[in-house]
């Protein structure tokens, strides 16, 4: 395993802004950059990290909002209820956070790295962290759909 280096969005990132690629076959490049992901997450005290965030332009997720490892290859919401508004950062915009509206539960679907399909319920915290890092795959960020960035030192 290894730290990958996080691509920062300066002048609009070629990479953070461009969709990803499904993930056909699940082999060990794919379990290497799931290993690598985790670690760089951690090393980064995040709770999410997409792959266009280490330059691979892949349908993989890694998160954890406090409830253990969650790896998604291909994931796909495929259910949303209710409304939250949230304060989200990102390991891609440094010192950069925005009020973002979001579903407040999602159930996302996809497949682990075994190449099993599986189905994760999000809420509260998890439902963001979900959505944000989906949305980096599609080469969206958290401040396109911010209704106001805020200073996080008030």
């Amino acid at each position: 395993m290894a730290v990958r280096n996080i691509r920062v969005e300066r002048e609009q990132d070629e990479i953070l802004r461009k969709k990803s690629r499904e993930v056909d076959e699940i082999n060990e490049r794919i379990i290497t950059l799931l290993d690598d992901m985790a670690e760089t997450l951690y090393k980064s005290n995040g709770v999410g990290l997409a792959a266009p965030q280490v330059g691979v332009l892949k349908r993989v997720i890694v998160a954890d909002a406090g409830d253990g490892l969650i790896e998604l290859i291909n994931p796909k919401i495929t259910r949303e209820s209710g409304e939250q508004i949230y304060v989200e950062g990102c390991l891609s915009l440094p010192n950069v956070f925005g009020e973002v509206k979001r579903p407040e539960e999602v159930l996302v679907e996809g497949l682990n790295r075994d190449g099993k399909r599986v189905e994760i319920n999000g809420s509260k915290l998890l439902a963001v962290v979900l959505c944000h890092e989906i949305d980096h795959l599609d080469g969206v960020l958290f401040t396109d759909k911010a209704i106001r960035l805020v200073d996080p030192e008030k």
